[in-house]
């Protein structure tokens, strides 16, 4: 049979073409709601797409704030530095820790009565008796001055070599007047060409009241060291390394 007869037989019934027809409507109301509901959940994608950042966490859907420029006054760029030092030296302060109050940690090696030889100064290679630490942490020392000269005097804990030698100072008594503004030495004023090449300079006298103190102090150290048989020769001697002498093996 043809396909003319089949169109004409199947569409000769009125029955038959109205369920055709009802079947094609409703086929295309489904078909349009698939592509619709296919378009809104591509449209829901896109949109959850865009709350995720690249490491798979969600977004924040808060506003973002608007940037503005800062209107503030910018400083002024510090003038560039020469190329050359100054030909002048300027003063600068030093960088100090000026909280630091602490007073200076003293070796276990001295203690009051210890004989320290001097390794740097004026009396360097001189042994003297150590009396007591002063707040600024230097060692109050003397020779006694009857035996080598050595007056009392500040010294650094650094520039000293404890040895196994003491003497018993229990007995001395030492000033509260001995402290470190005792040392402090008073500034000169500022020199005219004429002065600076006096020849009849004033020459540096120690005091009555200096040598009165000397001597109270060391009349109980004198008589300290007396007790020990030899010991005022000892501290007489200068301390000298020889030829030969390895002074890393040395026990003082």
């Amino acid at each position: 049979m043809g396909s003319s007869g089949i169109n004409a037989e199947y569409m000769g019934s009125s029955g038959i073409n109205a369920e055709y027809m009802e079947a094609v409507v409703s086929t295309q109301s489904t078909w349009e709601a698939v592509v619709s509901t296919q378009s809104t959940w591509e449209a829901v994608v896109s949109t959850q797409s865009t709350w995720v950042n690249k490491f798979g966490k969600r977004k924040s859907r808060g506003f973002c704030k608007k940037k503005f420029k800062d209107t503030k006054a910018k400083a002024k760029p510090a003038a560039p530095q020469p190329r050359f030092y100054p030909a002048d030296d300027v003063e600068r302060p030093l960088k100090r820790n000026k909280k630091n109050n602490k007073q200076t940690r003293l070796r276990s090696s001295i203690t009051p009565g210890t004989i320290l030889i001097l390794l740097a100064g004026t009396f360097k290679g001189r042994r003297v008796v150590f009396l007591k630490q002063l707040d600024s942490g230097l060692l109050l020392v003397t020779g006694p001055f009857k035996f080598n000269g050595v007056p009392i005097r500040r010294v650094n804990q650094r520039y000293v070599i404890a040895t196994s030698t003491k003497v018993d100072v229990s007995g001395v008594k030492v000033p509260d007047a001995v402290n470190d503004g005792l040392f402090k030495k008073t500034r000169r004023g500022d020199q005219d060409e004429d002065e600076f090449f006096a020849e009849n300079k004033e020459k540096f006298t120690v005091s009555e009241e200096r040598k009165k103190l000397q001597t109270s102090i060391d009349t109980g150290v004198i008589k300290a060291v007396k007790a020990v048989k030899y010991l005022d020769q000892y501290l007489g001697q200068r301390f000298t390394l020889k030829k030969g002498v390895p002074p890393h093996l040395l026990k003082f």
